[in-house]
């Protein structure tokens, strides 16, 4: 029987030299330890009957509206946020998606779970050809099923860390399509070369599943141009070794939401976002992971806030592009504080 997206995967055989593998799961460098019962409950009330009213934007979210054809005759190098973790940038003439989710909800279905603050930029119809989906991890705000399944006539690659993969096969992906990889193994597609890379997070699409699949970050070089993707993390020592191996890099592409003092291990503060981007030699920050999803306890414009101050000190700047904004890669213009609009009101 096919593994399913509320089900146990076993792992296949030829993961299991994985040095990030342990007993049949996959493992931080770092392990962190495990919640209690009591803390895990104590999450889970809060959520369920004492969120703060400004976890969900008071005013609409304002929204660049994308065609195909301005896709299609942008520059290489182009970078346009669709919301959250996923992003669409034009490299070496192909597109490129991070972690599309194009659904309502963020959750195993569509009538309940983390609702989106906005509608997609371009509706997955009409998004171009695209040569390759770089997904970070399987949880359901990075990787969604519908979105994997609509995209797949149009998509020649997706790269993917250990056991994802699989699960997209399982899905009926082709498998000549899929690409998976460990930490620091490296693909070339099409002039562009992706490295995984060091994460620390978990992952798991149920109560059965946990850790069975790898999750990791990316480095993607293209050209001259040298950029990172965090996929999701929290902050670990390897963000130094990556800018040691990459570095440095003209855009970094981090995590920067979706945290609490509560999960300190799988989510950055701020305060972490920055000193990774320091680690990693970057120039520009393009903080991710924010702005389209309530999956926290802070208010939903607390990421972009706090980023954009604490990154005065060191003078790192901060690309804070509407959804469906351009963003050119080698020289990013400094973006307008959208969020500010969108947070007046009541």
């Amino acid at each position: 029987m096919a593994c399913l997206s509320f089900t146990a995967c076993s792992v296949p055989a030829q993961h299991s030299a994985s040095p990030q593998m342990e007993q049949g799961r996959f493992r931080n460098a770092v392990q962190a330890a495990a919640p209690s019962w009591r803390k895990t409950l104590a999450i889970t009330w809060r959520f369920l009957f004492d969120k703060p009213a400004d976890t969900v934007p008071s005013q609409p979210v304002p929204v660049v509206a994308l065609t195909a054809a301005q896709l299609q005759a942008a520059p290489d190098g182009s970078l346009y946020r669709l919301g959250h973790s996923t992003l669409l940038m034009k490299l070496q003439g192909g597109f490129w998606l991070t972690d599309p989710v194009f659904s309502e909800r963020a959750s195993p279905v569509q009538w309940m779970g983390p609702k989106r603050f906005h509608a997609p930029p371009i509706a997955l119809a009409d998004l171009p050809p695209i040569e390759g989906v770089i997904l970070s991890h399987d949880h359901y705000d990075h990787l969604d099923h519908a979105a994997i399944l609509a995209l797949a006539p149009k998509v020649r690659h997706f790269i993917t860390p250990l056991g994802v993969g699989d699960r997209l096969i399982e899905w009926g992906i082709d498998a000549a399509k899929v690409q998976q990889r460990d930490w620091w193994q490296s693909v070339e597609i099409g002039g562009v070369q992706l490295v995984a890379t060091p994460a620390q997070h978990f992952s798991g699409r149920s109560l059965s599943d946990r850790n069975r699949t790898l999750w990791a970050s990316w480095v993607i070089l293209s050209g001259d141009l040298r950029l990172f993707f965090s996929g999701d993390t929290g902050y670990h020592a390897g963000f130094r070794a990556i800018g040691e191996r990459y570095g440095p890099f003209d855009v970094t592409m981090v995590e920067t939401g979706a945290y609490d003092p509560q999960w300190p291990d799988v989510h950055m503060q701020p305060e972490q976002t920055l000193q990774a981007h320091l680690d990693l030699r970057g120039r520009h920050l393009l903080p991710i992971h924010n702005g389209t999803f309530d999956l926290a306890l802070h208010a939903w414009n607390d990421p972009f806030e706090r980023i954009v101050q604490l990154a005065q000190a060191p003078a790192v700047p901060v690309v804070t592009p509407a959804m469906g904004e351009a963003v050119q890669l080698a020289r990013p213009q400094p973006t307008a504080r959208w969020w500010r609009t969108a947070a007046a009101g009541g």
